[in-house]
């Protein structure tokens, strides 16, 4: 018997799959804008430990893992280089896979770009849309409401921004509806990459790509969704918010896994604040 903590319950739950021995499980991967530090690692190395011990207990597990090719990030950081967001972001996967492989982290069944599920995206998006999730914002994008679902806070207890959040990648627009909606999708602005879709030019917002994914590969809800400490507020609360919203259906994943921060003198490691190896 397995028991691991649920974020999700705040407790100790036993482990059940949703079918029989077979566990799928979805991490969030790395935005490919720069080198990895020490504190990724952390985080990869500690799901990669857990994937080989449910594989000894005979579990078969299909391990998903996004890797965000396409965001705000990459765009400034290839502006600052010269370079295309495209060349900057495959230059940088390349040297997260071979850190990953120098670290023997072998366990990831696939790691799926957010650029090959454009389609997937933008049926989300539209039936965001459809069921009056997600509005308009002109001259910025598509966002969505989160004042229209009731469960939005449940992951973190909470449905504003704090400090350990992943705040660089809060959506800010003063023509918002409220102050926590976020973009699912970004209307073409001069020199940034771009998608044709039903509302003109455009790209995803940061949310909408793993539920894209994971609803390709695994369905509208699956076993184990993982990721570091600060992507439960916003990030992950707003993927339930898309899946559960579209889907009518809860919960998006059964258990939610975040291992905690490499620290140094009590921080998190993090290239924000220069403290990384």
């Amino acid at each position: 018997m397995v028991k691991i903590y649920n974020t999700l319950s705040r407790k100790k739950e036993t482990l059940r799959s949703r079918s029989g021995k077979k566990l799928n499980l979805f991490v969030c991967g790395p935005t490919v804008y720069d080198f990895s530090h020490i504190g990724h690692a952390r985080t990869y190395i500690s799901f990669d430990a857990f994937v080989r011990y449910l594989k000894t207990l005979k579990y078969k597990v299909t391990y998903l893992q996004n890797i965000t090719d396409i965001d705000d990030k990459i765009i400034q950081r290839a502006k600052e280089k010269g370079v295309t967001p495209k060349a900057l972001a495959k230059q940088f996967e390349k040297e997260y896979l071979k850190d990953m492989k120098v670290l023997g982290i072998t366990s990831v069944s696939k790691h799926a770009r957010a650029t090959d599920y454009i389609p997937e995206i933008i049926k989300q998006v539209q039936r965001l849309l459809d069921k009056g999730y997600a509005y308009e914002v002109q001259n910025d994008g598509l966002y969505y409401d989160v004042s229209k679902f009731k469960d939005y806070g449940k992951l973190s207890r909470r449905t504003s921004e704090q400090a350990e959040d992943a705040v660089s990648r809060i959506d800010e627009s003063v023509k918002k509806r409220n102050k926590g909606d976020f973009a699912v999708w970004k209307f073409s602005k001069k020199g940034e990459p771009k998608w044709k879709s039903p509302w003109g030019l455009g790209r995803p917002g940061w949310h909408i790509e793993d539920t894209a994914i994971t609803e390709k590969h695994f369905g509208q809800q699956y076993d184990i969704h993982g990721g570091a400490r600060d992507l439960i507020f916003p990030h992950h609360e707003a993927e339930i918010a898309q899946m559960e919203a579209i889907s009518g259906k809860k919960p998006l994943a059964t258990y939610w896994m975040h291992p905690g921060f490499l620290t140094v003198q009590g921080e998190k490691m993090a290239k924000s604040l220069g403290n990384f190896v």
